[in-house]
């Protein structure tokens, strides 16, 4: 408990910088969400992080000190964005969530899914 609430103060580090914090979340969090981590801040200048929402598969878990220092999650698919809905929802929180609609089938960094990531994301911007 002690852990998380030390994590938890250190969201609010000042030296963070102005930029837009993204929290990108795949299942493992090793493919998908750290190229978009990389996608989202090489094209629009975010301070991104990367996480997995499956506990048998992330090595970074997607958690209440990731969400609390998140402003806006990128999610790879509908039920990530579905579970990550949840725990904002549990946690008393309202933080814009895009869903990418990218499967899992590229490997890390594959320059396809720099593309898709890329288009998906602006496709927001573009929305009203």
């Amino acid at each position: 408990m002690n852990d998380t609430r030390e994590r938890l103060s250190n969201t609010g580090n000042i030296y963070q910088g102005s930029a837009k914090r993204v929290l990108c979340v795949c299942s493992a969090g090793l493919l998908r969400s750290p190229t978009a981590a990389n996608v989202l801040h090489l094209h629009w200048g975010y301070n991104t992080r990367s996480c997995g929402a499956s506990p048998h598969y992330a090595l970074i878990m997607l958690d209440e000190v990731l969400l609390t220092w998140a402003q806006e999650v990128v999610c790879m698919d509908e039920d990530m964005g579905e579970q990550v809905g949840r725990m904002l929802e549990r946690l008393g929180m309202d933080k814009p969530i895009r869903n990418l609609c990218i499967k899992d089938c590229y490997g890390w960094d594959d320059h396809t899914l720099r593309e898709r990531i890329k288009d998906a994301y602006e496709a927001f911007e573009e929305l009203p």
